[in-house]
């Protein structure tokens, strides 16, 4: 099962783990057989957030919700269960200096997706 652990951060701690401890960790869980995707994000004032509410479309510069920490990347990994997604998640380098959240990745079926473009 998929999980992505999110990376959040204090905008003055964004630049506290050096790449290079970052690009290491992921080589350790890319040779642990778990590793699936990662990427930083650039930062909140480089967001947009997009809502639709009674058909139209509105963009706001920034990030959803005012926060002290910010969303600075992630880690898409492969676990057998939560147990051991938290344990690779607890050693993700930046989570010295902000937090990890681990959300189980929710399995769409898209099957009825290819039945909807074949009538169409």
């Amino acid at each position: 099962m998929n999980y992505l652990c999110l990376v959040y951060l204090a905008p003055d701690q964004l630049h506290s783990c050096p790449d290079k401890v970052c690009f290491a960790y992921a080589e350790e869980l890319r040779g642990s057989g778990h590793f699936v995707a990662a990427q930083a994000l650039q930062p909140v004032d480089s967001a947009t957030t997009i809502r639709i509410r009674n058909g139209q479309t509105s963009l706001t510069d920034g990030p959803f919700a005012e926060t002290k920490e910010q969303l600075a990347g992630f880690y898409l990994i492969d676990a057998k269960d939560l147990n051991e997604a938290i344990h690779w998640a607890s050693r993700i380098p930046p989570a010295r200096y902000g937090s990890i959240e681990v959300r189980p990745v929710r399995e769409l079926d898209l099957s009825s997706l290819a039945s909807v473009s074949n009538a169409g």
